[in-house]
C-alpha cells in the first residue's frame, strides 16, 4: 500500500462516515425509505451516464441474473433499515453497529468458504467486535436512541454482509463491478419507492439542505463513490483495502459528535474502540514469510 492508496482509502472512509450524518440530516426533509428509493433511482441515472461514456455494456451472463436480483433485494432491505435506523437512533450508535458488517461476513465465510476460516488474530478480532456491538446495543444511556433503531442498523449490517457473500459464492462474481452496482440500484429503486408508500408522508419539512444531502448521496456515494472504491480494489490487495474499513465507524462517531452535537456516552466510545479493533484484526492478513 503506497501513500496514494492509503490517502485515498482514508478519504473514502471519511466520506462514508460523513454520509451517515448526511442521511440523518436528509431525513428531516424526506421520509427515510422514500429518500433511500430516490437515492437508488438517482444512482441509476448517474451510473447509466458513466457506463455510456466509458462504453461499458449492460449485458450480463444469464446465470448471474438470479443472484443479481437477490443482491439488489438485499440492497433495498439494507438501506431501508439503515435510513430508518438513522431516523430513530443517533449516528454514533447506528454507525458502530452498521460497520460491524465484516464480523457477520467473517462468520458466514467461515462456514461457507473453506479457504476463509477463522483462526488466530481473526478470532480475537471477532470476539472484540461482537463485544463492542453487544455493548452498543445494551447501552440505553442516551435518551434520544431507540432500541428499534439499533436493531435495524444491525439488520442492515447483516444484509450488507449477505450482499458481499452473494458476490463471492454466486455467478455474480464474474460480473464487472459497474454492472454489479447497477444491479443493486436498479432492483432496489422500485422496491424502496413502493415500500415508502406504506411509511406515511413522503415529504417532511423540505429545505435546500435536504435536497443537497440527497444529491451528495446519489453522486458522491451511491454511484461514483463506490466505483472509485472498486477501482482501488483493482489496484491494491483486497485485504489491504478492507483493513481501512475500521476507520469508517470512527469517522462517523466523531462527525456525529462534532457536526450534530450528539452526546456520545462512555459505553459507545468503548464499543467503537472494540468494533474498530475487531474489524482491523478480522481484515488483517499476516505477512507471508520468505
Amino acid at each position: 500500500m503506497d501513500a496514494f492508496g492509503a490517502l485515498a482509502l482514508t478519504g473514502f472512509a471519511l466520506q462514508l462516515g460523513f454520509n451517515q450524518v448526511v442521511i440523518k440530516v436528509t431525513n428531516g426533509g424526506f421520509d427515510p425509505v422514500f429518500a433511500a428509493g430516490l437515492r437508488s433511482a438517482g444512482a441509476v441515472l448517474v451510473l447509466a451516464l458513466w457506463m455510456w461514456a466509458r462504453g461499458i455494456p449492460w449485458r450480463v451472463p444469464r446465470a448471474a441474473l438470479a443472484a443479481g436480483i437477490f443482491s439488489g433485494s438485499l440492497f433495498a432491505l439494507e438501506f431501508m433499515c439503515l435510513f430508518v435506523a438513522l431516523d430513530l437512533t443517533t449516528v454514533s450508535r447506528a454507525s458502530v453497529i452498521f460497520y460491524s458488517m465484516p464480523v457477520w461476513l467473517a462468520i458466514a465465510s467461515h462456514f461457507l468458504l473453506p479457504g476463509d476460516r477463522l483462526s488466530g488474530a481473526r478470532l480475537v478480532g471477532l470476539g472484540l467486535a461482537m463485544g463492542g456491538v453487544a455493548l452498543a446495543l445494551l447501552d440505553r444511556s442516551d435518551g434520544g436512541a431507540f432500541l428499534l433503531g439499533d436493531l435495524l442498523a444491525l439488520t442492515s449490517a447483516v444484509c450488507w454482509a449477505g450482499i458481499a457473500l452473494c458476490v463471492k459464492i454466486t455467478p455474480l462474481s464474474t460480473v464487472p463491478p459497474a454492472q454489479q452496482l447497477m444491479f443493486q440500484v436498479v432492483v432496489s429503486a422500485p422496491l424502496l419507492l413502493v415500500a415508502s408508500l406504506f411509511f406515511g408522508d413522503l415529504i417532511r419539512d423540505l429545505q435546500p439542505i435536504h435536497i443537497a444531502g440527497l444529491l451528495f448521496q446519489i453522486v458522491a456515494v451511491a454511484s461514483l463513490g463506490f466505483l472509485a472504491w472498486f477501482w482501488l480494489m483493482s489496484l491494491y490487495p483486497a485485504s489491504s483495502v478492507a483493513s481501512f474499513s475500521f476507520l469508517s465507524p470512527v469517522f462517523a462517531v466523531l462527525l456525529g459528535w462534532l457536526l450534530l452535537g450528539e452526546a456520545v456516552g462512555v459505553q459507545v466510545w468503548l464499543a467503537l474502540v472494540l468494533v474498530a479493533a475487531g474489524i482491523y484484526l478480522i481484515n488483517r492478513r499476516p505477512a507471508r514469510r520468505g
